[in-house]
């Protein structure tokens, strides 16, 4: 695990190794055990190591075939390196190191583009072809780790965070004003855009391919992986599904063991990190574990059960694990922003300082954790919110329907006036459009109820999971921590991909008995948060953790702030956003946003979510 940076100059002046120097430095983070740099006239590679797996100088990056005609920056795990590596040896590869990093750069030399199917992990990466003048670019199917890149008529500049392309002295800093209005519609983007001006995040499951004798000087992207939920064809046996999914399981966490140093585990109280709990467990006498709570002492309504720790207490003591935890206060929150907003650079998904705690405080004790990400996505964990656009008549009314859901922040009835000092320049992006345009590669016939179900699977792993993978490697590389997602195993998101619907949602059946007028009602049951989804995945987790985790009503990894944010932070939130010289008002209009967020203020609306993203924005704004 590890930072990577680079640049290639088409007009061929020499690549700058004070500047090089400078990107590689401000990612030291990523990589506190070693940094390595490449330079070759008009190219140049950066590298910050975070030993995991060989952590002799053998593995030390960027990495140089035996050739000496490819050179290899990379960041990630590939977890089945081993049996690629037997493949190449056959071949006739021979390797000077115990690392993945080799395997990756020899796997490449092979098969080319073909060798990015083969890896079974996460991984963004460089690859430059000395001869042909070849540069790859590429990140793994699901986008756990991100890659960023800026190119114009003069170079080609990436890195593993945007703040090492800030570094180069000629970047002009400008606000993506249309990406803006993407992120205040869905509380993410979508598109491949930032909020800076001209950089661009690689999509996930994409490699993109610079020829250095192309007049064109464009990147190519390529997709090379994508999801695909579908119903099976044939009867569907429910015991099969169950003991391959039982199997898929712990091959999936035994994978990800592979460590030459300590590992540990989240442990929040929910069944799918105590379930990967149980089995690294069963590997690792005393594993660590970590939980982070909440101080529940002036939060109300749904809010009181947000704290876990009893739950992950007790599921310590059945696993014997060794268990750290910490518990957040409302003025926690106010402490970090500055930090967690340079580390993470833009705002994404929800409210992510408890997740820059959790890394904080396994950091201390481990330099790999792992996460139970990826299991609701994949095996239906939001039934609540699939079931809005399950009794669709076609894909319009599908789209116009799960659309309207995904207007987390501002609504498209208010937009305009709360843009309204920018709205000249951004009125003519459609969200609709860019919500739509998700489902573009997706060719599935709509006919009943579990294809839009499946409709839905695919776009919030695309997106929702997505954001929160960019986030959780933000936040866990800003203290030097490898996070792993064991449901993201090539061969158990196969598995997921095409398990039944009827296996994953117990509810199906009366959502679609329901008339059209009752299922508008947003105060009907299926709407709000229940015990359904991921049924399988409950039966099968039912053999490893305690009955009560198991039947549990799913409750995310979330902070009181609707409390908060009214109570003991209230004077922080009027500092930052009821004060007209705010940053954040030279986009945003200051009436129509006052008026939102004294609606929370005033216990009208719950606007927890807005008043989140409008401090992260104007957090943004000062450190960039």
């Amino acid at each position: 695990m590890c930072g990577i940076v680079g640049q290639l100059n088409f007009d061929n002046s020499p690549v700058s190794s004070v500047t090089l120097q400078k990107m590689t430095d401000i990612i030291a983070h990523r990589g506190p055990d070693g940094e390595g740099h490449w330079i070759e006239g008009n190219i140049g590679f950066g590298h910050r190591r975070l030993s995991i797996i060989d952590l002799s100088p053998a593995g030390q990056q960027p990495m140089v075939s035996s050739d000496h005609r490819y050179v290899l920056t990379y960041n990630g795990e590939i977890y089945n390196f081993r049996e690629l590596r037997m493949e190449l040896e056959a071949k006739g590869y021979q390797f000077r190191s115990q690392t993945d990093s080799e395997v990756v750069l020899y796997s490449l030399v092979e098969w080319g583009s073909d060798a990015f199917l083969k890896f079974n992990g996460m991984f963004a990466l460089a690859f430059w072809d000395r001869k042909q003048k070849r540069l790859f670019l590429a990140r793994d199917r699901y986008g756990i780790k991100p890659l960023y890149y800026f190119i114009d008529g003069k170079s080609l500049i990436f890195g593993s965070e945007q703040k090492s392309i800030l570094e180069q002295p000629s970047f002009d800093k400008k606000i993506n004003k249309q990406a803006l209005l993407e992120y205040f519609t869905f509380q993410n983007i979508f598109t491949d855009q930032t909020l800076l001006q001209g950089i661009r995040l690689l999509p996930a499951g994409h490699f993109a391919t610079l020829e250095f004798g192309d007049d064109q000087k464009k990147l190519k992207q390529t997709r090379f992986w994508d999801y695909h939920f579908r119903e099976p064809e044939g009867s569907v046996k429910k015991d099969e599904y169950l003991e391959e999914l039982d199997r898929l399981f712990k091959q999936a966490v035994n994978r990800q063991l592979v460590s030459d140093v300590e590992l540990g585990s989240y442990l929040s109280g929910g069944m799918d990190s105590g379930s990967i709990t149980a089995l690294a467990a069963s590997n690792f006498p005393y594993l660590k574990t970590f939980t982070c709570g909440f101080d529940l002492s002036s939060a109300s309504g749904i809010e009181l059960a947000f704290d876990e720790r009893n739950k992950s207490e007790a599921m310590s003591a059945k696993f014997k694990t060794e268990h750290y935890e910490m518990v957040l206060k409302a003025g926690d929150m106010e402490r970090c922003l500055p930090n967690l907003a340079w580390h993470l650079e833009e705002p994404r998904v929800g409210q992510s300082y408890p997740n820059f705690y959790a890394s904080k405080l396994a950091s201390k004790f481990v330099k790999v954790v792992l996460s139970g990400a990826g299991g609701d996505e994949l095996f239906g964990g939001y039934p609540w919110r699939y079931y809005r656009g399950a009794t669709a008549k076609n894909f319009e009314q599908y789209v116009d329907e799960y659309y309207l859901y995904w207007q987390r922040l501002i609504p498209n009835s208010v937009i305009s006036k709360v843009f309204a000092p920018i709205w000249d320049e951004v009125k003519d992006v459609w969200t609709r459009d860019i919500f739509e345009n998700v489902f573009s590669n997706q060719s599935n016939s709509l006919e009943k109820p579990e294809d839009f179900i499946n409709y839905s699977l695919y776009f919030e792993a695309k997106t929702f999971l997505h954001g929160l993978f960019v986030v959780e490697d933000k936040l866990s590389m800003a203290h030097s921590l490898e996070t792993r997602v064991p449901f993201m195993d090539n061969d158990l998101v196969d598995f997921a991909m095409q398990c039944p619907v009827e296996l994953k949602l117990n509810n199906l059946g009366e959502v679609i008995r329901l008339n059209e007028n009752e299922v508008g009602r947003k105060g009907t049951q299926y709407f709000q948060k229940t015990n359904d989804g991921k049924q399988i995945l409950r039966d099968m987790m039912s053999r490893y953790i305690p009955t009560d985790i198991v039947e549990a009503q799913k409750q995310g990894f979330s902070s009181p702030d609707a409390s908060w944010f009214k109570g003991e932070s209230i004077d922080f939130v009027r500092s930052k956003l009821l004060e007209e010289k705010a940053p954040i008002y030279d986009y945003l209009d200051i009436g129509e946003t006052k008026a939102l967020v004294n609606e929370h203020l005033t216990g009208q609306q719950n606007r927890r979510l807005l008043i989140w993203s409008l401090i992260s924005f104007n957090e943004f704004l000062e450190a960039f």
